[in-house]
């Protein structure tokens, strides 16, 4: 029996001008590399194409209520952090400025930021509000508090359509 070796050809060296949609993933050439390289190989990509076959998103009514409901937690922690004056120094808060999350747009977001001359997301205005209004600490970016923050503010602009880097 022949053993036919593949090799994953770089994505700069793909012909896709071969009439096909698929470009050219593999390609046969000498068979005389070790025979268990060879296995390693076609393993590899039998375990490749099987991985094409499996759905990612299959989820159910279950998952999407567990899912909603973490979500609304977070919400609700970004709700009590956006009302609240620990976040800063001077006892202001979020909600003093914007109760409800008004006037934030993050469905603008990203956008040019004149407070910090340059296109930003929201977290960074977050931030920025964090540190000059309230006189606080910048969060990191994925520090539970900010996500929550986030959350809250982006929750409260549910069903405006996105709009990217309107003023």
């Amino acid at each position: 029996m022949r053993m036919i070796n593949y090799k994953i050809i770089p994505s700069h060296m793909r012909n896709f001008n071969s009439g096909s949609i698929w470009p050219v993933v593999a390609q046969a050439h000498n068979p005389a590399r070790n025979q268990s390289q060879a296995h390693c190989r076609l393993i590899a990509l039998a375990l490749g194409l099987v991985g094409f076959g499996l759905q990612a998103d299959e989820f159910n009514d279950k998952d999407v209520e567990r899912w909603q409901r973490e979500f609304m937690s977070v919400v609700e922690d970004g709700q009590a952090l956006w009302g609240s004056p620990d976040l800063g120094t001077n006892g202001v808060a979020c909600g003093q400025c914007h109760p409800n999350a008004a006037n934030t747009h993050p469905e603008t977001y990203p956008k040019f930021q004149k407070q910090l001359g340059r296109v930003i997301a929201f977290r960074e205005m977050i931030n920025w509000c964090l540190m000059n209004p309230l006189e606080g600490e910048v969060l990191e970016l994925d520090d539970p508090r900010m996500i929550a923050l986030e959350a809250y503010a982006t929750y409260e602009r549910r069903g405006i359509p996105l709009e990217p880097g309107k003023h």
